[in-house]
Parts: structure tokens; C-alpha cells; sequence
């Protein structure tokens, strides 16, 4: 038997994995960004808000392939 749900619950509310790995990734996202803004490193970046973006999708999807099982 897989014990692993495909959904979670919170409050008896159910949240696909996929909206959970999407805020996750967006957090991680924005936290890299402020760190890449602080230490001025975003300067090197041709248009900084396409950094925040392809940041935002490659960590949804580390997190949902890697860290959510489906």
C-alpha cells in the first residue's frame, strides 16, 4: 500500500501538491532574490524580475519532484 497522500489536508481543506510546491518555490524564490539584491549581486543580472521567475520554476519543480512525492 502507498501511504504517501496525493493531496493535503490543512483545516479540511485540500491543497494539491502542486500548489504547495509553487508557494514553497515562490518563497525560496523571493528569499534568493533578497539575498542577490542585498549582497548587490542582482546587477548582474540583464533584467532581474527573469531571474525572480526562472528561480521561482526551477525550485517548484525541485520541490515538487524531489521534496513532495506524488
Amino acid at each position: 500500500m502507498n501511504f504517501i497522500p496525493s493531496e493535503f489536508a490543512i483545516g479540511e481543506v485540500y491543497f494539491p501538491p502542486l500548489l504547495i510546491a509553487a508557494v514553497l518555490g515562490m518563497t525560496l524564490a523571493w528569499l534568493t532574490a533578497n539575498q542577490l539584491n542585498r549582497y548587490r549581486l542582482s546587477r548582474f543580472f540583464f533584467y532581474p524580475p527573469l531571474v525572480l521567475l526562472a528561480l521561482a520554476v526551477i525550485y517548484t519543480v525541485i520541490i515538487g519532484t524531489v521534496v513532495i512525492p506524488s
